[in-house]
């Protein structure tokens, strides 16, 4: 083995650990953005849906993603990955595995957002199982296994499409099929704030997020050569940082005080924009991108919010809305020597056909992974119920769907306190 192939295998498994890693930015995130009588089911279920999604990937998702054999759909080799200490492209292939496990599995932790706060332990298990063969290889095989997309020259170097937008619109098939939680709106139609329960927590998630974004974009290079992976580190903070400043200073002009979950959306908004363009854009470019999704994120929320579709967490904006921005930003600003993928964006001289592939790419991948998962949850639905029942969603799902608090002395001192009043 030589030292490139080491040095690769290294920094990828590296790269790996961190995105890993960013299951706990997740816990906090959703923890923190909820209430505190649901923190524990959320924290368990998140871990346990993670694990559940790794040995679905490893005994079907990688196989439809890379496996030979291809049809238009799926690959057909390579099931129940046997761990092969081969060599591929300069990368020991446990490693590249493990690494393409890692995304599939936040892709399924961004979806399973939209069930916050109302939905049962069992459509988590079902539905995780049935995501992880059905709609993330589907659309990572047509993107990143040389499927039909990738033929079209699609840019979408870590996944703003194939994780941030997949994981979105199948959270959208969720919030619209639960329906909104019980006191999110009046009878007029007007929404009720529901504050999550821990914003220190949603601040320390969104830390996390962002640190193991370097490995998401960054990683994503699979390489040392050249030390490129500084150069998507670099457009991956900026664009990060533009959002948070960009999601602050609007939600300040339009409410008046600078809202925190707004700034923190705005940061995770930008780190999104940027996954499918940090390696195909210039620095300044990155800046903008993430300026335009802190924006973006602050008035997608209010949209949604107004149609009545309750998305606690804000996975339809951070990663949909910001997801399909990031996608066609390199259809604008990829540069002709950036650009290993594709063509150049409009601005550099390529006219719209990038563009044109780009939202070809939002629009074909985001109604599969939509009308799949609504399909899916519909039949859920009608065979075995996704949503609990009233009374077990006003108990909270710690106690309904568990047996115990993730708070249990705050919980039981509440619980006591009613009981003697």
């Amino acid at each position: 083995m030589d030292e490139m192939y080491l040095m690769n295998s290294l920094w990828t498994m590296v790269s790996a650990i961190l995105v890993i890693f960013m299951i706990a930015g997740f816990i906090l995130l959703e923890a923190g953005s909820t209430r505190m009588k649901n923190a524990g089911h959320i924290a368990g279920k998140t871990i346990f849906t993670f694990g559940l999604a790794s040995i679905v990937f490893w005994a079907i998702g990688y196989a439809f993603i890379f496996g030979d054999n291809a049809n238009f759909f799926v690959g057909m080799s390579d099931f129940f990955y046997n761990g092969a200490l081969a060599e591929d492209g300069g990368l020991a292939d446990t490693v590249f595995f493990l690494f393409q496990l890692a995304f599939a599995g936040i892709s399924i932790t961004i979806a399973l957002g939209g069930f916050a706060e109302r939905a049962k332990f069992s459509a988590y298990v079902v539905f995780t199982i049935l995501f992880g063969i059905l709609v993330y290889p589907v659309i990572a095989h047509w993107i990143w296994g040389g499927g039909w997309l990738a033929e079209h020259g699609k840019q979408d170097f870590a996944g703003s499409t194939v994780v941030h937008l997949t994981g979105a619109m199948a959270a959208l098939a969720a919030t619209i099929l639960l329906k909104p939680r019980i006191g999110k709106y009046n009878k007029d139609g007007s929404a009720n704030n529901i504050a999550g329960h821990n914003q220190v927590y949603t601040a320390l998630a969104v830390l996390i997020l962002w640190v193991g974004w370097f490995g998401f974009n960054a990683g994503s290079t699979v390489s040392v050569d050249g030390a490129f992976f500084g150069f998507v580190a670099l457009n991956t903070n900026l664009a990060a940082g533009a959002g948070a400043v960009a999601a602050t200073f609007i939600s300040w002009l339009v409410l008046g005080k600078p809202d925190v979950p707004t700034l923190l959306n705005g940061a995770l908004a930008g780190l999104v924009a940027i996954t499918a363009s940090c390696a195909f854009v210039e620095p300044w470019a990155a800046v903008v991108i993430g300026f335009i999704a802190g924006v973006l994120v602050f008035y997608s929320a209010r949209f949604f919010e107004k149609r009545k579709i309750d998305d606690p967490i804000f996975a339809l904006s951070v990663h949909g809305t910001a997801g399909v921005w990031g996608t066609l930003s390199t259809g604008f600003f990829a540069t002709e020597e950036l650009a290993t993928v594709g063509q150049a964006g409009f601005f550099y001289g390529g006219g719209l056909h990038q563009l044109g592939v780009q939202a070809l790419g939002v629009v074909t991948s985001g109604l599969y992974a939509f009308i799949i998962s609504f399909v899916i949850l519909f039949v859920m639905k009608k065979l075995v119920g996704i949503r609990v029942s009233e009374e077990e969603e006003i108990m909270g799902l710690d106690i309904s769907e568990h047996g115990s608090y993730g708070y249990p002395e705050q919980m039981s001192a509440n619980s006591t306190s009613k009981i003697s009043s």
